[in-house]
Protein backbone atom coordinates (compact mmCIF):
# COMPACT_ATOMS: atom_id res chain seq x y z
CA UNK A 1 0.00 0.00 0.00
CA UNK A 2 3.37 2.10 -0.25
CA UNK A 3 4.05 5.33 -2.84
CA UNK A 4 6.50 6.15 -5.09
CA UNK A 5 9.16 2.96 -4.46
CA UNK A 6 10.51 0.45 -6.64
CA UNK A 7 10.06 -2.71 -5.13
CA UNK A 8 12.77 -4.42 -7.06
CA UNK A 9 15.21 -0.98 -7.34
CA UNK A 10 18.77 -1.89 -5.11
CA UNK A 11 21.28 0.60 -3.91
CA UNK A 12 24.83 0.30 -2.41
CA UNK A 13 24.46 -1.44 0.92
CA UNK A 14 23.36 0.46 3.60
CA UNK A 15 23.92 -2.40 6.32
CA UNK A 16 27.12 -3.85 6.08
CA UNK A 17 27.68 -7.53 6.11
CA UNK A 18 31.13 -9.41 5.75
CA UNK A 19 31.05 -10.25 1.84
CA UNK A 20 34.18 -12.66 2.09
CA UNK A 21 32.69 -14.29 4.88
CA UNK A 22 29.78 -14.92 2.72
CA UNK A 23 31.36 -15.47 -0.99
CA UNK A 24 33.36 -18.08 1.23
CA UNK A 25 30.20 -19.83 2.74
CA UNK A 26 28.49 -20.02 -0.67
CA UNK A 27 31.25 -21.46 -1.99
CA UNK A 28 31.34 -24.19 0.01
CA UNK A 29 27.11 -24.36 0.18
CA UNK A 30 25.34 -23.20 -2.81
CA UNK A 31 26.06 -25.18 -6.33
CA UNK A 32 26.98 -23.72 -8.90
CA UNK A 33 28.12 -20.21 -8.06
CA UNK A 34 31.27 -18.40 -9.03
CA UNK A 35 32.73 -15.86 -7.39
CA UNK A 36 33.31 -13.08 -6.98
CA UNK A 37 29.91 -11.68 -5.53
CA UNK A 38 28.29 -8.26 -6.55
CA UNK A 39 26.19 -7.41 -3.70
CA UNK A 40 23.38 -4.84 -3.63
CA UNK A 41 20.83 -4.23 -0.89
CA UNK A 42 16.78 -3.74 -2.37
CA UNK A 43 15.43 -0.15 -1.28
CA UNK A 44 12.17 -1.58 -0.08
CA UNK A 45 11.54 -4.25 2.55
CA UNK A 46 10.95 -2.00 6.01
CA UNK A 47 11.59 -5.42 8.09
CA UNK A 48 14.20 -7.88 7.07
CA UNK A 49 17.22 -6.62 5.40
CA UNK A 50 17.41 -8.22 1.78
CA UNK A 51 20.25 -8.30 -0.99
CA UNK A 52 20.43 -8.70 -4.30
CA UNK A 53 23.66 -11.61 -4.97
CA UNK A 54 25.28 -11.28 -8.48
CA UNK A 55 27.60 -13.51 -9.12
CA UNK A 56 30.89 -13.70 -11.75
CA UNK A 57 28.39 -15.97 -14.12
CA UNK A 58 25.78 -13.06 -13.97
CA UNK A 59 23.12 -15.57 -11.90
CA UNK A 60 21.23 -13.45 -9.59
CA UNK A 61 20.10 -14.64 -6.25
CA UNK A 62 18.29 -12.96 -3.04
CA UNK A 63 19.29 -12.73 0.52
CA UNK A 64 17.38 -12.03 3.20
CA UNK A 65 18.68 -11.87 7.13
CA UNK A 66 17.53 -10.91 10.07
CA UNK A 67 18.08 -7.41 11.83
CA UNK A 68 21.24 -6.64 13.67
CA UNK A 69 20.96 -5.93 17.55
CA UNK A 70 18.41 -7.00 19.89
CA UNK A 71 15.37 -7.53 18.19
CA UNK A 72 11.86 -6.27 20.05
CA UNK A 73 10.25 -9.37 19.40
CA UNK A 74 11.52 -12.92 19.53
CA UNK A 75 8.87 -14.08 16.84
CA UNK A 76 9.32 -11.39 14.24
CA UNK A 77 11.96 -11.32 11.27
CA UNK A 78 11.60 -15.05 11.46
CA UNK A 79 13.50 -16.02 8.22
CA UNK A 80 13.60 -19.57 9.42
CA UNK A 81 10.00 -20.01 9.21
CA UNK A 82 10.13 -18.13 5.49
CA UNK A 83 12.77 -20.68 4.28
CA UNK A 84 10.36 -23.14 6.00
CA UNK A 85 7.13 -22.68 4.38
CA UNK A 86 8.75 -21.90 0.63
CA UNK A 87 10.80 -24.75 0.93
CA UNK A 88 7.60 -26.96 1.92
CA UNK A 89 5.46 -25.35 -1.09
CA UNK A 90 7.54 -25.86 -3.60
CA UNK A 91 8.55 -29.57 -2.43
CA UNK A 92 4.66 -30.29 -1.65
CA UNK A 93 4.24 -29.88 -5.77
CA UNK A 94 1.47 -27.37 -4.50
CA UNK A 95 1.80 -24.96 -7.85
CA UNK A 96 1.94 -22.39 -5.29
CA UNK A 97 3.97 -19.75 -7.22
CA UNK A 98 7.18 -18.77 -5.27
CA UNK A 99 10.49 -18.44 -5.43
CA UNK A 100 12.86 -21.65 -5.05
CA UNK A 101 15.12 -21.52 -1.63
CA UNK A 102 18.46 -22.90 -1.62
CA UNK A 103 20.19 -22.86 2.12
CA UNK A 104 19.41 -21.61 5.24
CA UNK A 105 21.98 -20.54 7.78
CA UNK A 106 21.83 -20.62 11.26
CA UNK A 107 25.26 -20.26 12.45
CA UNK A 108 25.44 -16.47 13.37
CA UNK A 109 29.58 -16.49 12.89
CA UNK A 110 28.75 -15.79 8.90
CA UNK A 111 26.65 -12.80 8.87
CA UNK A 112 25.71 -11.65 12.40
CA UNK A 113 22.02 -13.17 12.19
CA UNK A 114 20.69 -15.95 10.59
CA UNK A 115 19.79 -15.66 6.74
CA UNK A 116 18.87 -17.43 3.81
CA UNK A 117 19.45 -17.66 0.04
CA UNK A 118 16.54 -18.07 -2.59
CA UNK A 119 15.84 -17.76 -6.19
CA UNK A 120 15.80 -14.04 -7.70
CA UNK A 121 12.64 -13.80 -9.85
CA UNK A 122 12.62 -10.91 -12.54
CA UNK A 123 9.02 -9.49 -13.07
CA UNK A 124 7.00 -6.64 -11.71
CA UNK A 125 6.42 -5.15 -8.51
CA UNK A 126 3.28 -3.01 -8.30
CA UNK A 127 3.81 -1.29 -4.94
CA UNK A 128 0.88 1.18 -5.92
CA UNK A 129 -2.04 -0.83 -5.80
CA UNK A 130 -4.11 0.90 -8.27
CA UNK A 131 -2.02 -0.27 -10.95
CA UNK A 132 -2.27 2.79 -12.50
CA UNK A 133 0.64 2.38 -15.29
CA UNK A 134 -1.74 -0.34 -16.17
CA UNK A 135 -4.49 -0.13 -18.68
CA UNK A 136 -7.91 -0.68 -16.74
CA UNK A 137 -8.51 -4.11 -18.20
CA UNK A 138 -5.01 -5.39 -17.44
CA UNK A 139 -5.56 -3.64 -13.92
CA UNK A 140 -8.52 -5.67 -13.22
CA UNK A 141 -6.82 -8.82 -14.33
CA UNK A 142 -4.39 -8.42 -11.84
CA UNK A 143 -6.74 -7.99 -8.91
CA UNK A 144 -8.55 -10.42 -10.17
CA UNK A 145 -5.73 -12.66 -10.12
CA UNK A 146 -5.02 -11.90 -6.46
CA UNK A 147 -7.60 -12.93 -5.50
CA UNK A 148 -7.66 -16.28 -7.07
CA UNK A 149 -4.20 -16.88 -6.19
CA UNK A 150 -4.89 -16.52 -2.53
CA UNK A 151 -7.93 -19.02 -2.91
CA UNK A 152 -5.42 -21.51 -3.78
CA UNK A 153 -3.26 -21.26 -1.16
CA UNK A 154 -5.82 -21.22 1.59
CA UNK A 155 -7.14 -24.54 -0.30
CA UNK A 156 -3.97 -25.99 0.25
CA UNK A 157 -4.14 -29.03 2.52
CA UNK A 158 -0.92 -28.03 4.72
CA UNK A 159 -0.66 -31.26 6.67
CA UNK A 160 -0.23 -33.18 3.82
CA UNK A 161 2.29 -30.80 2.64
CA UNK A 162 4.60 -30.95 6.41
CA UNK A 163 3.13 -28.18 7.98
CA UNK A 164 1.14 -29.83 10.91
CA UNK A 165 3.01 -28.06 13.30
CA UNK A 166 4.12 -24.87 11.47
CA UNK A 167 1.62 -22.87 13.53
CA UNK A 168 1.35 -23.50 17.20
CA UNK A 169 -2.61 -24.07 16.35
CA UNK A 170 -5.16 -22.54 14.65
CA UNK A 171 -7.67 -22.81 18.09
CA UNK A 172 -8.12 -19.17 19.11
CA UNK A 173 -6.16 -17.38 16.19
CA UNK A 174 -7.33 -13.50 16.27
CA UNK A 175 -7.27 -13.68 20.45
CA UNK A 176 -3.53 -14.97 20.22
CA UNK A 177 -2.70 -12.51 17.84
CA UNK A 178 -4.54 -9.90 19.58
CA UNK A 179 -2.32 -10.36 22.62
CA UNK A 180 0.79 -11.35 21.11
CA UNK A 181 0.79 -7.87 19.26
CA UNK A 182 -0.70 -5.97 22.82
CA UNK A 183 2.73 -7.13 23.85
CA UNK A 184 4.62 -5.96 20.77
CA UNK A 185 2.85 -2.78 21.00
CA UNK A 186 3.51 -2.25 24.95
CA UNK A 187 7.19 -2.37 24.55
CA UNK A 188 7.84 -0.74 21.34
CA UNK A 189 5.47 2.12 23.04
CA UNK A 190 8.55 2.79 25.21
CA UNK A 191 11.71 2.68 22.76
CA UNK A 192 13.62 5.95 22.73
CA UNK A 193 15.74 7.85 20.29
CA UNK A 194 19.12 9.35 20.74
CA UNK A 195 17.55 12.82 22.32
CA UNK A 196 15.22 11.18 24.48
CA UNK A 197 11.79 11.07 22.04
CA UNK A 198 10.04 8.14 22.88
CA UNK A 199 7.70 6.14 20.63
CA UNK A 200 4.41 6.12 22.39
CA UNK A 201 1.70 4.34 22.83
CA UNK A 202 -1.64 3.24 20.31
CA UNK A 203 -4.44 6.00 20.64
CA UNK A 204 -8.05 4.46 21.25
CA UNK A 205 -6.42 0.71 21.89
CA UNK A 206 -8.62 0.20 24.55
CA UNK A 207 -12.18 0.63 22.87
CA UNK A 208 -10.60 -1.47 20.17
CA UNK A 209 -9.67 -4.40 22.12
CA UNK A 210 -12.38 -4.50 23.95
CA UNK A 211 -14.88 -4.92 20.83
CA UNK A 212 -12.35 -7.69 19.99
CA UNK A 213 -13.40 -9.51 23.36
CA UNK A 214 -17.27 -9.27 22.40
CA UNK A 215 -16.73 -10.20 18.45
CA UNK A 216 -14.51 -12.56 17.65
CA UNK A 217 -15.17 -14.71 14.54
CA UNK A 218 -15.15 -18.24 14.81
CA UNK A 219 -11.78 -19.84 14.25
CA UNK A 220 -10.91 -21.92 10.90
CA UNK A 221 -7.69 -22.91 9.66
CA UNK A 222 -5.61 -22.61 6.21
CA UNK A 223 -2.14 -21.18 5.46
CA UNK A 224 -2.08 -17.72 6.17
CA UNK A 225 0.73 -15.54 4.53
CA UNK A 226 0.94 -13.20 7.12
CA UNK A 227 1.14 -10.00 4.52
CA UNK A 228 -0.57 -10.70 1.59
CA UNK A 229 -1.14 -7.43 -0.46
CA UNK A 230 0.10 -6.48 -3.89
CA UNK A 231 3.15 -5.48 -3.41
CA UNK A 232 4.35 -9.00 -2.26
CA UNK A 233 3.52 -10.03 -5.09
CA UNK A 234 5.54 -10.53 -8.35
CA UNK A 235 3.59 -9.83 -11.67
CA UNK A 236 5.33 -11.63 -15.07
CA UNK A 237 6.93 -8.79 -16.51
CA UNK A 238 4.32 -8.50 -19.95
CA UNK A 239 1.78 -11.05 -18.99
CA UNK A 240 -0.92 -10.75 -16.40
CA UNK A 241 -0.01 -13.39 -14.10
CA UNK A 242 1.32 -14.24 -10.67
CA UNK A 243 4.88 -15.56 -10.88
CA UNK A 244 5.71 -15.34 -6.88
CA UNK A 245 4.67 -14.62 -3.42
CA UNK A 246 7.06 -13.03 -1.12
CA UNK A 247 7.76 -12.02 1.87
CA UNK A 248 6.42 -15.10 4.43
CA UNK A 249 8.40 -14.23 7.85
CA UNK A 250 4.54 -13.64 9.59
CA UNK A 251 3.25 -17.15 7.87
CA UNK A 252 1.40 -19.15 10.03
CA UNK A 253 -1.38 -22.07 10.39
CA UNK A 254 -4.31 -19.77 11.10
CA UNK A 255 -7.67 -17.69 10.01
CA UNK A 256 -7.79 -17.40 5.83
CA UNK A 257 -10.00 -14.53 6.24
CA UNK A 258 -6.85 -12.74 7.91
CA UNK A 259 -5.11 -12.35 4.43
CA UNK A 260 -8.29 -11.45 2.67
CA UNK A 261 -8.61 -8.89 5.22
CA UNK A 262 -5.05 -7.76 4.88
CA UNK A 263 -5.57 -7.62 0.69
CA UNK A 264 -8.17 -5.12 0.89
CA UNK A 265 -7.55 -3.47 3.91
CA UNK A 266 -6.85 -0.39 0.89
CA UNK A 267 -10.09 0.02 0.27
CA UNK A 268 -10.92 1.08 4.40
CA UNK A 269 -7.99 3.35 4.59
CA UNK A 270 -7.24 6.69 3.64
CA UNK A 271 -4.27 8.24 1.72
CA UNK A 272 -2.15 8.74 4.19
CA UNK A 273 1.63 10.35 3.87
CA UNK A 274 3.51 7.22 2.59
CA UNK A 275 0.40 4.69 2.43
CA UNK A 276 -2.18 4.65 0.16
CA UNK A 277 -5.59 4.65 0.57
CA UNK A 278 -9.20 4.30 -1.74
CA UNK A 279 -11.28 5.30 1.06
CA UNK A 280 -13.72 8.05 -0.23
CA UNK A 281 -12.53 7.71 -3.56
CA UNK A 282 -15.57 7.53 -6.20
CA UNK A 283 -14.03 6.45 -9.16
CA UNK A 284 -12.38 3.43 -8.49
CA UNK A 285 -9.31 2.72 -11.04
CA UNK A 286 -9.74 -1.24 -9.77
CA UNK A 287 -12.40 -3.57 -9.18
CA UNK A 288 -14.68 -2.74 -6.31
CA UNK A 289 -14.05 -4.54 -2.42
CA UNK A 290 -17.61 -6.26 -3.22
CA UNK A 291 -16.50 -7.50 -6.29
CA UNK A 292 -13.67 -8.84 -4.95
CA UNK A 293 -15.24 -10.24 -1.81
CA UNK A 294 -17.83 -12.12 -3.85
CA UNK A 295 -14.64 -13.49 -6.50
CA UNK A 296 -13.09 -14.72 -3.39
CA UNK A 297 -16.28 -16.23 -1.78
CA UNK A 298 -16.86 -17.85 -5.16
CA UNK A 299 -12.98 -19.30 -5.42
CA UNK A 300 -13.40 -20.98 -1.89
CA UNK A 301 -17.35 -21.92 -1.55
CA UNK A 302 -17.63 -19.27 1.06
CA UNK A 303 -21.38 -17.89 1.67
CA UNK A 304 -21.59 -14.02 0.65
CA UNK A 305 -21.80 -11.80 2.18
CA UNK A 306 -18.76 -13.06 4.97
CA UNK A 307 -20.76 -12.99 8.54
CA UNK A 308 -18.48 -10.18 10.74
CA UNK A 309 -16.06 -9.79 8.25
CA UNK A 310 -15.74 -5.94 9.89
CA UNK A 311 -13.86 -8.03 13.01
CA UNK A 312 -10.91 -9.28 10.31
CA UNK A 313 -10.93 -5.45 8.56
CA UNK A 314 -10.35 -3.77 12.13
CA UNK A 315 -7.94 -6.70 13.00
CA UNK A 316 -5.89 -5.28 10.03
CA UNK A 317 -5.93 -2.07 10.84
CA UNK A 318 -4.61 -2.93 14.36
CA UNK A 319 -1.94 -4.93 13.26
CA UNK A 320 -0.89 -2.49 10.21
CA UNK A 321 -0.85 0.09 13.01
CA UNK A 322 1.72 -1.83 15.49
CA UNK A 323 3.54 -2.80 12.33
CA UNK A 324 4.05 0.59 11.84
CA UNK A 325 4.42 1.74 15.07
CA UNK A 326 7.48 -0.97 15.20
CA UNK A 327 9.02 1.18 12.07
CA UNK A 328 8.97 3.90 14.75
CA UNK A 329 10.61 2.37 16.76
CA UNK A 330 13.72 0.49 15.02
CA UNK A 331 14.12 3.60 13.23
CA UNK A 332 14.66 4.71 16.77
CA UNK A 333 17.09 2.24 17.46
CA UNK A 334 18.75 2.76 14.14
CA UNK A 335 17.91 -0.98 12.89
CA UNK A 336 15.78 -0.02 9.99
CA UNK A 337 16.62 -1.66 6.95
CA UNK A 338 14.60 0.50 4.15
CA UNK A 339 16.21 3.58 2.41
CA UNK A 340 12.40 4.74 2.92
CA UNK A 341 11.52 3.95 6.65
CA UNK A 342 11.55 7.62 8.08
CA UNK A 343 8.54 8.56 6.26
CA UNK A 344 7.06 6.10 8.14
CA UNK A 345 7.31 7.86 11.53
CA UNK A 346 4.25 8.84 13.55
CA UNK A 347 2.12 7.26 10.95
CA UNK A 348 0.70 4.61 13.30
CA UNK A 349 -1.62 7.16 15.26
CA UNK A 350 -3.43 8.41 12.38
CA UNK A 351 -3.77 4.26 11.11
CA UNK A 352 -5.65 4.12 14.75
CA UNK A 353 -7.48 6.90 14.68
CA UNK A 354 -9.11 5.55 11.03
CA UNK A 355 -9.01 2.08 13.07
CA UNK A 356 -11.39 3.67 15.58
CA UNK A 357 -13.74 5.75 12.97
CA UNK A 358 -14.34 2.53 11.23
CA UNK A 359 -15.18 0.60 14.21
CA UNK A 360 -17.58 3.82 14.91
CA UNK A 361 -19.07 2.81 11.72
CA UNK A 362 -19.60 -0.90 12.35
CA UNK A 363 -21.25 0.10 15.40
CA UNK A 364 -23.95 2.49 13.86
CA UNK A 365 -24.64 -0.15 11.11
CA UNK A 366 -24.82 -2.68 13.65
CA UNK A 367 -27.47 -0.39 15.37
CA UNK A 368 -29.40 1.05 12.19
CA UNK A 369 -30.27 -2.71 11.60
CA UNK A 370 -31.22 -3.56 15.04
CA UNK A 371 -33.48 -0.59 14.31
CA UNK A 372 -35.26 -1.55 11.28
CA UNK A 373 -35.11 -5.34 12.67
CA UNK A 374 -37.08 -3.94 15.49
CA UNK A 375 -39.51 -1.90 13.33
CA UNK A 376 -40.50 -5.16 10.76
CA UNK A 377 -41.40 -6.92 13.70
CA UNK A 378 -43.74 -4.33 15.43
CA UNK A 379 -45.06 -3.74 11.57
CA UNK A 380 -45.96 -7.81 11.80
CA UNK A 381 -48.18 -7.22 14.84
Amino acid sequence: MTKSINVQETSDVRLSIDISKLEKYLQANLRNIKLPLEVRQFKFGQSNPTYLLIDANKNHYVLRKKPPGQLLSATAHAVEREFRILDALNKGNTRIPVPKVYLLCENNEILGTSFYVMEFLKGRVFEDARLLSLPREVRNQCWYLAIETLAKLHKIDYKSIGLESYGRSSKNFYSRQINSLLKITKIQAQIKDENGNQVGPLPKLDEIIEWFKRNELKDESSIVHGDYRMDNLIYHSTEPKVIGIIDWELSTIGHPLSDLANLLLIFYIIDTGPVIGLRDVKDLPIPTVNELIKLYCEKVNRPYPIPNFEFAILFSFFRLAVIAQGLTARSFRKQSSSAEARSYLGIFKSIMHQAYEFLDSVKNNNNNNNNNNNNNEKSKL
